[in-house]
């Protein structure tokens, strides 16, 4: 595909993509309809074939991609040109971009029928809906006021989860929800409610500016919150016409390349680091140089405009090879991954049902205890794996929280070099001599404070990340390991019971993992069926996403913990630490070295504190990682289990109750393996068709 796109263009595939999807949810509707169709009548027939786990699974996997999106989250400090993009992106100008910092709430922009906009709360009170206008009276705050909230460390509408803004717009209708958040330079706790977001998107849009290149805030930001975290990020670099214009002679070709040269090598030193990916350097796939209001304006004029000297048709490129070829096709080929193994459940259990439709109720009854000891088998595999999640957790738990006691005592040896950078350049230290300007003084260093103690303890969690990933690969490579022998002995009872061998299952075509029970293919995160959860956390649905789970309990909810436990005992007033050392006598950066000193000796005094308290909570979210994924994994182990047992008592029950029709039974049987393959194929067609492009 080219490296640039117009936008009707972009249109065009995310629609290909859009009908990829609904013909794949149509193909596994089907194959669930099937299944349930023929459970129904078995209650008539031989019995059921205890697939009800099979047809939960297919089913929300169809209405997953019937309702799937591809949902960006654009972040960036104020004035950055957010909404003028976001204007440029969709098409119109929608969102208000004369006002700063826009909307102070997380806003969802989705498709709707009808124009509105809904506010959702935190409380359980009904989400209110408002017009546009008083949407933007009610929840757009000015600059002062911002700075206001940002020197409490409080959000405006503390109420607010968030809203949803619904229009009619062809990009959106194409399957694309935009996720607008607040601006980077705002309070903490705004910063970390953005975190919780971000796994929970397809791809993160980083608006930055060309004439202010990654300012403090935006390094930090990046450096504490974003690095290392598997992200695709998009850099956009903003009003990047406006370095010809900033010129002495903008008409100077060679002063305008001097320029431009220099400000490209300022944002590949702060960025590339950002843009590998398993040791590749994707930075001209991710890294765009724009003007939004340039194509703002040709948007407007023609929705069609192809945008030539905006950068848009490059960035859209990018965009559109990512979201119509990378995460679609990974999104549909777990589909394809389902619909796979309900075929492959569907063909075992009738091919294994049908040799048994010939044996009376004394002889299925001895078939069935023969293969006693091989269920024993199964339940025997469920407890080791059980027990590996167990010693895992409980070892990963203490080691995780030895860790954070280890951090916290390392804290004072790095702390005067640490918080030196913190501080912010205005700072005034001889202000501690001014009474009216010593509170904002102290409301100041509070702040530089407490963005210390955020970014350290994010610093250490992504190293938890990181540990807790290392040990959901181990249990990955345990899965494969157990549903090796779990699928093994789950052949040896089928050959018990129709007296026929079982072709091997792992061949060149098809690999160890494709050829494991499902519940083994959950355990390894093979696939999932959780559509994400923009509000908060992470969805457990289908398969196991650990790192969403690892950032919602220990970065989102670990970080106000410790953070608020150290803040806490920063309340008094730092500055009047120096006051009884002589620094009216010193210079002002002889005294910036003398308040760190003071402030690491309040620090130093209740660090034994925090890492005895915190223990246990980071103990405790550690266990909860691998609970959550215990509670997943081994239900579906027992249900998978159960249902073999229960396929053969319902078979047994049937016969002891009624004379089963053969035939009948046979063109049953052999009509829902056939219709199941049938649809099966439909999905791999699709698939392959979006492959071929």
């Amino acid at each position: 595909m080219s490296n640039t796109v117009a936008s009707k263009t972009f249109l065009q595939d995310l629609g290909r993509v859009a009908q990829a999807r609904q013909h794949i949810a149509g193909h596994l509707s089907e194959m669930s309809q099937a299944i349930q169709q023929a459970e129904r009548a078995a209650e008539q027939g031989s019995g059921q074939l205890g697939l009800e786990r099979d047809i939960e699974d297919i089913s929300r996997a169809s209405q997953n991609l019937k309702q799937g999106v591809f949902r960006l989250l654009v972040l960036g400090d104020m004035k950055r040109g957010k909404s003028t993009f976001l204007n440029a992106l969709i098409g119109e100008n929608l969102l208000p971009s004369d006002v700063n910092p826009c909307t102070a709430l997380l806003t969802i922009l989705k498709y709707g029928a009808k124009k509105q906009v809904t506010v959702h709360f935190k409380n359980g009170s009904s989400p209110e809906q408002l017009d546009f206008q008083n949407f933007k009276e009610r929840y757009t705050i000015a600059p002062e006021e911002a700075k206001e909230w940002a020197a409490k460390n409080q959000q405006a509408f503390p109420d607010v989860s968030h809203a949803v803004v619904e229009y009619p717009l062809a990009l959106l209708e194409k399957g694309v929800e935009i996720v607008d958040s607040p601006g980077l330079n705002d309070t903490e706790a705004r910063n970390e409610l953005s975190l919780g977001y971000i796994n929970n998107c397809h791809a993160v849009l980083f608006v930055l500016r060309a004439s202010q290149p990654c300012t403090m805030a935006e390094r930090r930001y990046l450096e504490n919150y974003m690095k290392e975290r598997g992200l695709s990020i998009f850099f956009l670099i903003n009003a990047w016409d406006q370095v010809k214009e900033s010129l002495i002679d903008p008409d100077d070709v060679e002063e305008l390349q001097a320029a431009e040269s220099k400000l490209r090598k300022v944002f590949q030193t702060h960025l590339a680091s950002y843009c590998q990916v398993e040791e590749t350097d994707l930075y001209h796939e991710r890294v765009f140089e724009i003007s939004a209001l340039k194509a703002l304006r040709k948007r407007l004029k023609d929705t069609d405009a192809q945008l030539e000297g905006t950068g848009f048709p490059a960035f859209m490129g990018a965009l559109n090879t990512f979201l119509t070829e990378e995460r679609a096709v990974s999104e549909l080929r777990q589909a394809r991954t389902i619909a796979r193994q309900a075929r492959e459940r569907v063909a075992d259990s009738v091919d294994r049902r049908i040799p048994l439709l010939d044996q009376d109720v004394t002889e299925l009854k001895q078939l069935i205890s023969s293969v006693e000891p091989e269920f024993g088998q199964l339940v025997g595999i469920r407890d080791q794996f059980q027990g590996e999640i167990h010693r895992l957790r409980d070892r990963k738990s203490r080691q995780i929280a030895d860790s954070f006691r280890d951090y916290v005592f390392g804290l004072e040896q790095t702390f005067e070099e640490d918080f030196l950078k913190y501080q912010p350049p205005s700072l005034k230290i001889l202000d501690i001599f001014n009474q009216d300007k010593r509170s904002a003084l102290d409301a100041a260093l509070k702040q530089a404070f407490q963005q210390y103690v955020n970014d350290k303890f994010f610093a250490w969690t992504l190293q938890a990340e990181k540990d807790l990933g290392t040990a959901f690969d181990d249990l990955s490579k345990e899965a494969i390991k157990y549903g090796a022998s779990y699928q093994s002995i789950l052949d040896q009872i089928t050959e018990k019971l129709t007296g026929r061998p079982i072709e091997p299952r792992h061949t060149k075509a098809v690999t160890e993992e494709e050829s494991s029970p499902a519940w083994a293919k959950w355990a390894m995160g093979l696939y999932s069926l959780a559509s994400g959860n923009i509000t908060g956390v992470a969805m457990l649905a289908g398969g196991f996403d650990f790192k969403s789970v690892a950032l919602n309990i220990m970065t989102v909810g670990s970080i106000a913990i410790v953070s608020g436990a150290v803040f806490g005992i920063m309340l008094g007033p730092i500055s009047l630490a120096l006051l009884g050392f002589g620094v009216g006598v010193l210079q002002a950066e002889q005294a910036r070295k003398e308040l760190v000193k003071a402030t690491k000796r309040e620090l130093v005094k209740h660090l034994p504190q925090v890492a005895q308290e915190q223990w246990q909570p980071i103990y405790s979210a550690v266990q909860e990682c691998f609970n959550s994924y215990e509670l997943e994994v081994i239900p579906r182990l027992n249900d998978d289990i159960q249902s073999r047992q229960q396929e053969l008592d319902n078979l047994v029950q049937q016969k002891e109750s009624r004379e089963i029709h053969r035939d009948t039974e046979l063109k049953r049987l052999n009509t829902l393996k056939q219709t199941v393959a049938t649809e099966c194929r439909g999905v791999e067609t699709v698939y392959e068709a979006l492959l071929a492009g």
